[in-house]
């Protein structure tokens, strides 16, 4: 299925300064968020739910890699909705 990708106003701060700041982790997270909306089972993004967090409406947050193996390594953190086929990106951050 494919995905219209939604993001809160934390997440669309997140991905601005990575491009102002970061470039290379901005091209990675473009790819990353690119598979997420056709694929979230790509084994690269080793897609999990995130149990700490709950989305505004207690909505399952989950958690897709950009990077792996890195240190502070960066992660989507996202929750299906409020479409059917549509995902909000809630953040985009370095690993907690």
């Amino acid at each position: 299925m494919k995905f219209k990708l939604k993001f809160t106003q934390e997440a669309k701060k997140s991905l601005k300064s990575l491009e102002e700041n970061d470039l290379k982790k901005y091209k990675k997270v473009l790819k990353t968020l690119g598979l997420m909306e056709v694929n979230l089972r790509h084994p690269s993004l080793n897609t999990h739910k995130y149990s700490s967090v709950s989305g505004p409406n207690n909505e399952e947050v989950f958690e897709a890699y950009v990077e792996n193996k890195t240190p502070a390594a960066f992660r989507v953190f996202w929750y299906y909705g409020p479409k059917r086929d549509e995902i909000t990106i809630l953040t985009i951050t370095p690993h907690p």
